[in-house]
């Protein structure tokens, strides 16, 4: 009871240090740095954005398309198929009046 997930066997959450993500890690960060500095700019809050950069936690660009247009295509491919065939069983149980096949 409570429900607060104390003493369930769950770890506590453990925030990282924030000294392991490191700009000079990530060259899309880089670029974006250099790009800063040569209007005299700099961001501060640059680091923050490291994480979205880990493929051991968000995969490569490649892995993350792929995920997004193949998520539920066997899923949504098999639906194609019973549809088909669905139609084509309910179309030889119940011809339409409307077909004039005797010519």
């Amino acid at each position: 009871m409570g429900g607060h997930g104390h003493g369930h066997g769950h770890e506590p959450y453990t925030v990282p240090d924030y000294k392991i993500y490191k700009v000079e890690d990530v060259p899309e960060l880089m670029s974006t740095k250099r790009a800063l500095a040569c209007q005299g700019l700099k961001d501060p809050w640059l680091r923050n954005e490291v994480w979205r950069y880990n493929p051991k936690e968000f995969g490569t660009e490649k892995s993350r398309f792929r995920l997004f247009f193949y998520r539920g295509f066997r899923t949504g491919f098999a639906a194609f198929l019973i549809t088909i065939a669905g139609t084509a069983i309910y179309d030889k149980l119940y011809p339409s009046k409307h077909d004039h096949h005797d010519h």
